[in-house]
């Protein structure tokens, strides 16, 4: 008879040790908030170019893939992109998701990317997109993975 309320009295202080999951009120600010900076880099590709835009979104140790190759760091993608003269890529998000911690977020979406091949014909290229984002110790958020 002890050994089944024991068992019982263990389960009893186990259960009330546990700390009850909170729910995270944030993470629709944050998705907003990583919504808004997607929609800032875009606006920011129109009006100034990629370069600009790639560069200034970018984490200090943020990659990009372009070509099946790994451009690692800001210093890099900058030097990568130095002479992209295009302006024409237009984007949006369908989904945008963020961490519990409200750290790390991402998105993917359509993209649409037009540019001129040597001949100054213009060439389209439509595909799917995703990023990864990380908040900044200002609270900004910067991609890390594009």
């Amino acid at each position: 008879m002890k050994k089944p309320l024991i068992q019982l009295s263990v389960l009893v202080l186990l259960l009330l040790s546990c700390e009850p999951i909170k729910e995270n009120n944030h993470l629709a600010e944050w998705q907003q908030q990583i919504l808004q900076t997607e929609e800032n880099f875009e606006k920011m590709v129109a009006l100034q170019g990629i370069h600009d835009a790639f560069v200034a979104f970018a984490d200090p140790n943020a990659i990009l893939i372009r070509s099946g190759k790994l451009i690692e760091g800001s210093a890099a993608i900058d030097s990568f992109l130095k002479n992209e003269t295009s302006k024409s890529l237009r984007w949006k998000a369908d989904v945008v998701e963020v961490s519990k911690a409200g750290d790390l977020g991402f998105t993917y979406g359509n993209y649409r990317f037009i540019d001129k091949d040597s001949l100054g014909n213009q060439k389209e290229t439509i595909g799917i997109y995703s990023t990864v984002w990380k908040r900044q110790k200002d609270g900004h958020w910067k991609y890390i993975l594009d």
